[in-house]
């Protein structure tokens, strides 16, 4: 029998001003992860009698540094290398080059015995809820696991540990023995979230959290996120597809396409003013509930299909569907610069000929 939710089931609202609006991002503010010139590429070996090898280029040379106490999130459509980046920083996969800093050392290349320690600060929310708990494993086994593996004894216990963890994330210590078949999706990736925070982290980094939720589920998990930031003072690196999500959530956004960041910025920065045309035509799609606005504003209709990261176009990988594509875009690959100033001067476009400041989601202001 599947326990159902009872919380009530609010929708994200993505019309209204997301609920931490008022937390202003201070730039000063020290650097928990830096991320330098990341690179992942998995190697294909060709047919039999070939030989021939090819890579997929999954990441390639990702930049971005995340703040203490912020959300970072990375979006881009399926197959842009944004999970392959999330799993590198957590070092679930070893990076083909780059550079991983985690409060000033460097983990790049940490064997699994020296990055044992650090499994404690940096955990992760994976996408499934379900895939990713052992059905044959009860939930105070699941979410006590992290304690076993580090050899940590809590206080009061682990099975104290355990029942408050879960009432921290709004279930009922009674549900410490059941099994995980017996929640619901949002239930489920509750327990996911309490195990994760069993070691009291730094930085979580949650791979489409809500993805595989119900539509009426997913804010009541999002909310959660943002509330256990406050409670924990906890850094997210938010991997999405969900734009809505993603503004509801976010400090900083950063558009990945084809393995490679095309433009980082603040999120109403970018959200209001976008400037790399992936990130024009992204929000484009986004439904818009005010009619007017929907008239007013352009649907971009990229043509073509993604091209391979086997094969990527050379310089701007972009330039394939983009329509303010020139001979440049073709030869030369644009580096991920600053552009603007004053309430601009965070925001970073890797594009020849970057789109003027514009009103919300592209409208001309």
């Amino acid at each position: 029998m599947t326990t159902s939710e009872t919380e009530p089931t609010p929708a994200v609202d993505t019309t209204t001003t997301p609920r931490h609006a008022s937390r202003t991002p201070d730039r000063e503010r020290e650097n928990l992860l830096e991320v330098e010139d990341l690179v992942k590429h998995f190697p294909i070996k060709g047919g039999f009698l070939s030989g021939s090898k090819s890579a997929v280029q999954a990441v390639d040379g990702v930049s971005f540094t995340v703040r203490r106490g912020e959300t970072f999130s990375i979006v881009g459509e399926s197959g842009c290398g944004k999970s392959t980046t999330a799993r590198l920083i957590t070092r679930l996969l070893e990076p083909t080059a780059g550079k991983v800093t985690f409060e000033g050392k460097d983990i790049t290349h940490l064997s699994d015995g020296r990055m044992r320690p650090l499994r404690r600060d940096i955990q992760m929310i994976f996408q499934d809820p379900y895939s990713s708990l052992n059905p044959r494993h009860t939930v105070g086994k699941i979410v006590g696991a992290p304690y076993k593996l580090q050899g940590v004894e809590p206080e009061g216990g682990r099975k104290k540990a355990v029942q408050a963890l879960l009432q921290t994330v709004g279930l009922s210590p009674e549900h410490y023995n059941r099994y995980p078949h017996e929640f619901s999706g949002g239930q489920r990736q509750r327990i996911g979230i309490a195990r994760t925070l069993a070691l009291k982290p730094r930085l979580i980094v949650a791979d489409e959290p809500v993805s595989a939720l119900d539509v009426s589920i997913q804010a009541q998990v999002v909310n959660l996120l943002e509330d256990l930031q406050q409670e924990l003072d906890l850094t997210y690196v938010m991997i999405a597809h969900d734009l809505s999500v993603v503004r509801h959530v976010s400090d900083r956004v950063a558009v990945m396409y084809l393995g490679k960041i095309v433009e980082i910025g603040d999120r109403d920065d970018l959200y209001d003013r976008p400037r790399h045309p992936y990130t024009v035509a992204m929000l484009s799609a986004v439904p818009v509930p005010d009619t007017k606005r929907r008239h007013q504003r352009e649907r971009i209709r990229l043509q073509g299909d993604v091209p391979s990261p086997i094969n990527p176009p050379t310089a701007c990988r972009f330039h394939t569907r983009c329509w303010k594509a020139q001979e440049i875009c073709r030869t030369e690959e644009p580096l991920l610069l600053q552009i603007g100033t004053g309430a601009e001067s965070g925001h970073q476009v890797a594009c020849h000929f970057p789109e003027e400041p514009s009103g919300p989601a592209g409208i001309p202001g």
